[in-house]
């Protein structure tokens, strides 16, 4: 590559990077809450719930590429549009294949690493992850058996224990059993035992009361000496590691198994993931070059309406929309499929076009003016806010 080249690649790698890292770790903490209720609730250590948290990244990771790129390329070509560095290369009569060229490079590059991401590293992650959480459920008497903790069990069913007897036993018991609709069922029993009864984990519970509460809100109790709760079910469940369609290999979507209850319920399925995991990273490219039709000539900002980052990001939202859309409906019939790739590819013909012809991709006139006309109007409501709060702080002053 020329000095130029190198000169622009390298600029934009590293506002890539920046954008990057700042755009993965905010999604990447928002994912992240949401895994808290693994140790809360099933009592595994912090070590598992970072190892899990770690998991989540090569699923964010080809989402947020795509939008790295293009906010590098965009801020990238502004900032060297308002430096007049555009129009150097320009005056020096310098190809446009020279911003060109380092730009498709940085995308292709994006490209691969998002390719590789989701089809080989994303598969391995989540298969660890169910793993993991199937490995949490697993242990179950070691989880009902901690003093003075509500232990969810399973979906609308809760145990907590008060304390463990010095015999091995259970004192305090209480369980909370919703799963059936309309109905509560509430037991209370003085102590109990775990036992193991044709090969049958029982929660044993003696000398104790059930509540039941009916769909009309009649509630009746009912007293026992003795009451037997299985609770084998929930650990066999917990043992079984299922793998849906998104946590399968690539080489296992192209060659599924006939016995795979996910295949057997809808082999859509299988087809619309794989054509997710091979049209996700074209994306990156596209993106480019509609950052590249939006900022990439050498033009006054006065000419544009908006700056052109606010283009470019809102341009490829609508597109990557589209791509989510024709995802989600991939699996209801054969030919959405071909939407998949097409949506990528049609938005790369899209502003290759107006690469061609030297004209500047912009927002439409009317959203160019909503966007500009919001843009003001929260300018107007930050400075009127900063005014009170100034006004305030000058008020406490002089009191």
């Amino acid at each position: 590559m020329k000095v130029v080249e190198r000169y622009i690649l390298r600029r934009a790698f590293a506002v890539f990077i920046a954008a990057l890292t700042w755009t993965l770790a905010i999604v990447w903490t928002t994912q992240v809450l949401g895994r808290i209720d693994l140790v809360t609730d099933s009592g595994q250590s912090a070590l598992t719930f970072f190892e899990v948290a770690a998991l989540i990244l090569p699923t964010v990771i080809p989402i947020v590429v795509p939008f790295a790129v293009i906010i590098a390329v965009a801020l990238t070509l502004s900032t060297m549009n308002s430096d007049s560095e555009l129009v150097i290369l320009n005056a020096a009569g310098a190809s446009r294949l020279t911003v060109i060229r380092p730009i498709l490079i940085l995308a292709v590059c994006a490209a691969m690493f998002s390719f590789i991401v989701d089809n080989v590293a994303n598969p391995m992650a989540r298969q660890r992850n169910r793993e993991l959480i199937a490995t949490s459920r697993a242990d179950l008497l070691s989880l009902i058996i901690q003093e003075g903790t509500f232990r969810k069990v399973d979906e609308g069913l809760f145990v907590q224990v008060g304390e463990r007897l010095p015999n091995g036993g259970l004192g305090g018991i209480f369980v909370a059993d919703s799963r059936e609709p309309n109905v509560d069922l509430v037991y209370y029993a003085k102590d109990g035992s775990f036992i193991e009864r044709n090969k049958k984990q029982m929660l044993v519970m003696n000398e104790g009361v059930i509540h039941r509460k009916a769909p009309g809100g009649e509630v009746s109790v009912i007293s026992f000496d003795s009451y037997a709760f299985d609770l084998s079910e929930f650990s066999a469940a917990a043992n079984e590691v299922t793998m849906q369609p998104k946590d399968r290999s690539t080489s296992y979507l192209m060659q599924p198994q006939h016995d795979d209850k996910f295949y057997q319920r809808n082999p859509r399925l299988f087809d619309a993931e794989l054509n997710r995991r091979f049209s996700d990273w074209l994306y990156s490219i596209a993106f480019a070059f509609i950052a590249l039709a939006v900022a990439g000539d050498a033009r006054s900002h006065r000419e544009a309406r908006i700056h052109p980052l606010v283009t470019t990001v809102t341009i490829a939202l609508f597109f990557r929309w589209l791509g989510f859309f024709a995802n989600s409906k991939a699996e209801a019939a054969a030919w959405i499929g071909y939407v998949v790739y097409a949506i990528p590819i049609g938005a790369s013909l899209f502003a290759l076009w107006f690469i061609r012809g030297h004209r500047a991709l912009e927002l439409p006139v009317s959203v160019a003016d909503r966007l500009t006309a919001f843009a003001a109007r929260l300018r107007d409501r930050f400075a009127a806010f900063r005014q009170r709060l100034t006004g305030r702080a000058s008020g406490q002053g002089a009191a």
